[in-house]
């Protein structure tokens, strides 16, 4: 019997076949039910609640019952507690069993104001709620905090709230992580070590829910879709950014304190005390990945966000949505909702100088380009180059949008972006950032020679460039012209220590040309 309870974890109707299996014609014996309620999981709450809708009117059912909300609420608040009124009826036990057990897919049901009201008061104990932000009621309230104090599901929710998102409805799914929070304390008590909490959080929500990154042919079509919470929970499906706000938001709730840690194109949770790291890399199932990994060629360190910088980086994705989808009006309200959380952030007001440009706000855009204009981020190693090229006049408009345009994991979409790049640096050719662009399209599509001779010429324009310097020792190397191979891998090298940065590709290559062949004198 025990092997078979593995599959009613979450699912409310599956464990209602299990336990009743041989029975469909009658109700299970009193012996039966005994039996099967031996066999639960002593610390599942989706399973005692599960029995309880079985069998209500048994012992069995009852201490089920009771067992469920002893997990739940602790044993110092009764089962006949009135809470705001309420008791722990049926009714309420219809609604927690709804969220608990609730199936990928399915949207997260509007919560009446009462219900709210029992499960907040289950969740009364959950460190949240000492936090000022838990109890804000305005996006205002959130921005006066600081980050310290913000709770990010209360913060995040706030700052969505608009004709289809009333904050009743926000507050539901913030019953249903509260109710996740719940069910991680009946494995780890809240004073256990932060890995104990990390294991129980990485089974929860990828073990047991099932959480996944979407698939490419989802998530490049909706992003913002994976980013917010509401779609998250609903779908079990999220992108690095989607999957680490529910990390935090649980970690919020369980006393762990971890960080937002921001890779280029990336984010992942850590937890850090003194020399002590665990990366919690939330795109594939939690698992610590060095933090060496992270960095690149171009990535001398990593960058933190704090809690209000994470709400900002929502709505950095669901404008990125509505670029790929060249609603450039879209994208810039959701920019403008961002730069109220992260003003100062640079790569922000890039983003956003170019969409002025492209709803045709040239003045806007330019003015904001110039404040990046040469401006070298302290994790990387070298600037962009691309608001420079526009403000010198090396490329137009048109042309900075080839950059941004869309490939998928057809082959068609890069060659369509390959013939759209190859007409911008001919009509542009001094455009720096537009070369570098076809050469990794060349290199996308296993074009060695033809992205060898477009990285020359980027090289030509611009040899400070270690990515590039690394991209043409490595063609080099494969095409034995060896003595080039080292020129570049010394270019890149050298750029690279000059700000004290020793990538761990780089030390790769080097061992890879030391076998196979040595460098000369």
């Amino acid at each position: 019997m025990k092997q078979h309870t593995l599959v009613i974890l979450f699912s409310s109707c599956a464990f209602l076949l299990t336990l009743n299996v041989g029975t469909l014609e009658g109700r299970p014996s009193e012996k039966k039910a005994h039996t099967q309620y031996s066999s639960l999981d002593p610390h599942s709450i989706p399973q005692h609640l599960a029995f309880y809708e079985l069998y209500p009117n048994t012992p069995e059912g009852q201490r089920a019952l009771r067992q469920a909300w002893n997990l739940l609420a602790g044993e110092d608040l009764s089962i006949d507690s009135k809470i705001y009124g309420l008791t722990f009826s049926p009714a309420t036990v219809e609604v927690i069993v709804n969220l608990v057990n609730k199936q990928p897919n399915v949207a997260t049901p509007i919560l009446s104001d009462k219900e709210l009201a029992v499960i907040d008061r289950l969740a009364r104990h959950l460190p949240n709620r000492n936090l000022k932000g838990h109890c804000a009621l305005s996006e205002e309230e959130v921005l006066a905090l600081p980050p310290e104090e913000i709770d990010l599901t209360r913060g995040l929710f706030l700052s969505q709230i608009d004709a289809e998102n009333s904050l009743q409805k926000l507050r539901s799914y913030e019953a249903l992580i509260d109710l996740l929070a719940l069910q991680i304390l009946t494995q780890v008590p809240m004073h256990a070590p932060p890995e104990q909490k990390i294991r129980a959080i990485n089974k929860l929500v990828f073990d047991e829910m099932g959480f996944r990154f979407p698939p490419h042919s989802l998530y490049a079509k909706d992003v913002d879709k994976y980013t917010f919470l509401p779609s998250i929970l609903d779908s079990r499906h999220g992108v690095c950014l989607g999957v680490s706000i529910l990390y935090l938001s649980l970690a919020q709730r369980l006393d762990l304190t971890l960080e937002a840690i921001t890779p280029p194109g990336h984010i992942y949770v850590r937890y850090k005390e003194g020399n002590k790291v665990i990366n919690i890399e939330t795109t594939a199932r939690g698992i610590h990945v060095d933090s060496e990994e992270y960095l690149g060629i171009d990535t001398r360190a990593l960058q933190e966000q704090n809690i209000k910088e994470v709400i900002g980086s929502a709505h950095v994705n669901q404008a990125a949505a509505f670029w790929k989808e060249k609603d450039y009006a879209k994208a810039l309200e959701c920019y403008e909702i961002a730069e109220k959380y992260i003003p100062e952030d640079m790569l922000l007001k890039e983003m956003m100088g170019f969409n002025y440009l492209f709803v045709g706000d040239v003045e806007k855009g330019k003015k904001l380009l110039k404040s990046v204009e040469g401006y070298i981020p302290s994790y990387a190693v070298s600037k962009n180059t691309l608001a420079e090229d526009y403000l010198t006049g090396a490329v137009d408009i048109e042309g900075i949008k080839t950059i941004f345009q869309e490939v998928d994991e057809t082959r068609e979409s890069i060659l369509e972006k390959k013939d759209a790049l190859l007409e911008t640096v001919k009509k542009n050719p001094r455009f720096r950032e537009g070369w570098l662009s076809l050469a990794i399209t060349w290199l996308q599509l296993h074009r060695e020679k033809e992205a060898l001779k477009v990285l020359t010429k980027y090289h030509d324009l611009r040899p400070d460039d270690p990515t590039a310097e690394y991209y043409l020792a490595i063609i080099y190397a494969d095409r034995l012209h060896y003595k080039k191979a080292w020129e570049h891998f010394r270019n890149a090298e050298k750029i690279v220590h000059q700000k004290e940065h020793h990538p761990k590709a780089l030390k790769s290559l080097y061992r890879h040309l030391a076998m196979l062949y040595p460098e000369q004198g």
